[in-house]
């Protein structure tokens, strides 16, 4: 599924003419140029070659009309000039077309690595986000529990210091109780 996949793409890509595909493909294909041109010769060539008979594309011809040599007089003067042949060189124009497809297939594993990169990047740079955004909300977490703890502290020391008070007051009355339970005692006797 994924090798049909592979291919479909690579055919849009050849396909679908976009002119920054085209600027990439024409600057890519320029480097790739000398690489694709001994690929050809050196390798599919001689492969082909066994095929045809040929030693080389350039040999692949059809010829239209014959060309002839040139005819010289004993005195080596020039009566007829050479005449070449007419000839359709389509092992030229298969060369170059083999040159185009492993060009394009080149660019194209380029840019898919390349967007898959980028995909990749992406991807991490939004986990990373995640990541960053799951900390600080963590962070806030713990300095709200942080401060509701210092709260609940300040607030059970307050309540402390309250009921002291109000144990002192009480403390205060029962001596003022008493000491008027003293004075009138001391009074009545």
């Amino acid at each position: 599924m994924a090798k049909s996949t592979f291919w479909k793409e690579f055919k849009e890509f050849i396909t679908k003419g976009n002119v920054v595909d085209m600027a990439v493909g024409v600057v890519v294909g320029g480097a790739f140029k000398s690489i694709v041109s001994s690929l050809v010769a050196d390798i599919i060539t001689p492969c082909i070659s066994l095929l045809t008979g040929k030693s080389s594309f350039n040999e692949l011809t059809y010829v239209l009309k014959e060309g002839s040599e040139a005819v010289l007089a004993e005195d080596g003067t020039v009566i007829a000039e050479a005449v070449a042949p007419t000839t359709i060189n389509y092992g030229l124009f298969i060369q170059y077309i083999i040159d185009f497809i492993i060009i394009s297939l080149a660019i194209f594993v380029v840019l898919k690595v390349f967007t898959s990169l980028q995909k990749r990047s992406a991807e991490l740079r939004q986990k990373l986000d995640a990541e960053a955004y799951e900390a600080e909300q963590k962070k806030i977490a713990e300095e709200a529990a942080a401060k509701a703890a210092e709260e609940a502290k300040a607030a059970e020391a307050a309540a402390a210091e309250k009921a002291d008070i109000e144990a002192a007051r009480a403390a205060q009355r029962e001596t003022a109780a008493l000491l008027a339970d003293i004075k009138e005692l001391l009074a009545n006797k």
